[in-house]
């Protein structure tokens, strides 16, 4: 009989929120993708769905935007302000044990956690960009500026249709990986659940064709996520923050997704 246990993990990664999840089951993991569908007609109406969408995020190297990812009726929250042209950006992460705030003026990157992290001083830090690890990469790049992480969603999607200005369709979880976002990570060595790879979502654009909402909808012991854009063309105001001082090298190994 299958168990499935799922729980929260928050790795500060550049608006990053990462459900860890933990599989067990007495059947052999499931290993391969959900088949394609079986008509012409509905894989025809999948890639129109997935183009529409891919074509509503072309906003996030255009202009300026607000991006909000909520897990599990909001057990974990982030809010970012982005302006990728002119690098500007600022993001605050929720959990229910501490409140993160990321602050990126350039190719400055700056950190405040409270309570802090464990060996980092109280207040603001600057990063030495040298020494963040590959898995925290706040960046103004095309490809890795989006805080929301859309691209991945998208890429997941296993089968889809368009109905008026909404998207609705299955996702497959273990597509997503992990990143700025929503992510899911799967314990090494556990059991993928079927349902991990049929996961229902529903996506929204407005009327000129932007992509506003993501939602995995979550059912059979997988939280639920939602992805949401708005301020578009918002000015992104960022200063400085006072005080800031240089993180000391024991606080690098705590950023990433863990």
């Amino acid at each position: 009989m299958e168990r499935v246990s799922i729980r929260p993990a928050v790795g500060i990664a550049l608006a990053s929120a990462v459900l860890a999840i933990g599989c067990s089951a007495g059947r052999p993991t499931t290993s391969s993708p959900e088949s394609p569908p079986g008509t012409s007609l509905a894989a025809d109406a999948t890639t129109t769905a997935i183009d529409r969408l891919k074509a509503g995020t072309a906003f996030i190297d255009q202009v300026s935007f607000a991006a909000t990812v909520v897990i599990t009726d909001g057990e974990l929250t982030f809010e970012a302000r982005t302006d990728n042209v002119n690098k500007r950006a600022a993001v605050t992460v929720t959990t229910p044990a501490n409140v993160t705030q990321i602050r990126m003026i350039g190719d400055a990157v700056y950190l405040a956690s409270d309570p802090p992290l464990s060996t980092a001083p109280k207040g603001w830090m600057i990063l030495d960009p040298a020494k963040v690890p590959a898995s925290f990469a706040p960046s103004f790049d095309r490809g890795k500026n989006d805080p929301g992480g859309s691209a991945r969603l998208i890429n997941a999607i296993t089968s889809a249709q368009v109905t008026g200005s909404e998207v609705s369709g299955t996702i497959d979880l273990v597509k997503i990986g992990t990143g700025n976002g929503i992510s899911f990570r799967f314990d090494p060595g556990s059991t993928v659940p079927d349902s991990a790879r049929r996961q229902e979502f529903r996506a929204a654009l407005d009327s000129q064709g932007r992509l506003t909402s993501f939602a995995v909808l979550g059912s059979q012991g997988v939280p639920r996520a939602r992805l949401e854009y708005r301020g578009f063309g918002t000015a992104v105001t960022v200063s400085r923050p006072p005080a800031a001082v240089p993180a000391p090298d024991t606080v690098y190994p705590l950023l990433g997704l863990r």
